[in-house]
């Protein structure tokens, strides 16, 4: 039986923090290959962010039941948000229960979040079955932009530049808040106001930092239009924003752990006490900062 999530405490806990498509390996073992997926203890609640290949890891540390429901979230269904899903052994177990959250994609085909979570994210080319997923599952279709409460933890959404659309995240509880901005591109001639309305004060920006800025502007082989951001443009958001700690996360799957180490080092030059997502890392958002690692 697991462990009653405490109800005094704001954590984060980091499962997958890559992009794009999961990359193990040698040279990617210390900050980790799986993609997306990002759970938070926020006021007794488990909330769970993004569903990519980290959330089998996830489920195996909590597997068979939970003690307490589970909340989900997406930003959006591209494939490095979604294929730990059907590896996501708590969703075998009747005993469980999950409420789903997002908004479905509009491509013209009007459906709910029930139809698209059955019909496109456990798509055909899943290997396991749709009856074998047991858990009861609760769906909650999402307006992005609105803002909505579990209990006493507020959550306010907002649109994110990606193509096909994402969703940006502002979690609120007590005096704390944490926001998760994901697969969003900067633009050339300002910030983007609504990651800027998101990030405003908060304790932690967990922001999409694909790139450098060199990356980024390489004219060799620019990433622009590609979907994503730099770190520089996350310092650049926090600075104004007022955040008080970068926490650089979607990490492009070609870049090593020596790579990143440099970009650590950087990214803690121009912002002290901010850090590269590794799989594993736990933020404790009620300890003095910056010593929650």
């Amino acid at each position: 039986m697991e462990t009653k999530i405490p109800s005094d405490e704001f954590i984060i806990k980091f499962w997958g923090v890559r992009g794009s498509i999961p990359s193990p390996g040698a040279s990617t073992v210390r900050y980790g290959g799986n993609t997306s997926c990002v759970e938070m203890y926020v006021g007794g609640k488990r909330l769970i962010f993004d569903g990519g290949t980290g959330l089998r890891l996830l489920g195996k540390s909590i597997q068979p039941k939970m003690s307490e429901p589970a909340y989900m979230f997406f930003t959006h269904y591209h494939w490095d948000h979604i294929q730990g899903i059907p590896f996501f052994f708590p969703a075998f177990s009747e005993d469980n229960c999950f409420h789903i959250h997002g908004q479905v994609p509009n491509d013209g085909k009007p459906m709910k979040m029930q139809q698209h979570f059955r019909d496109r994210v456990l798509h055909t080319n899943s290997p396991v079955p749709t009856a074998e997923v047991k858990a009861d599952l609760k769906f909650y279709d999402l307006v992005c932009g609105e803002t909505f409460t579990l209990d006493d933890i507020s959550i306010e959404t907002a649109p994110l530049n990606h193509p096909n659309g994402a969703m940006g995240y502002r979690i609120s509880w007590g005096e704390y808040a944490a926001v998760y901005c994901t697969d969003t591109e900067h633009f050339p001639d300002h910030i983007d106001e609504h990651v800027l309305e998101l990030s405003e004060g908060a304790d932690v920006l967990i922001y999409d930092a694909m790139y450098t800025d060199e990356e980024y502007h390489n004219p060799k082989s620019p990433k622009v239009g590609w979907g994503h951001s730099t770190w520089e443009e996350g310092v650049r958001i926090c600075k104004e924003a007022g955040v008080k700690q970068l926490i650089v996360f979607h990490h492009e799957p070609n870049h090593s752990d020596d790579f990143l180490d440099c970009v650590a080092k950087q990214v803690h030059e121009a912002m002290p006490g901010s850090a590269i997502a590794r799989e594993g890392m736990t933020l404790d958002l009620t300890k003095p900062f910056p010593n929650h690692f």
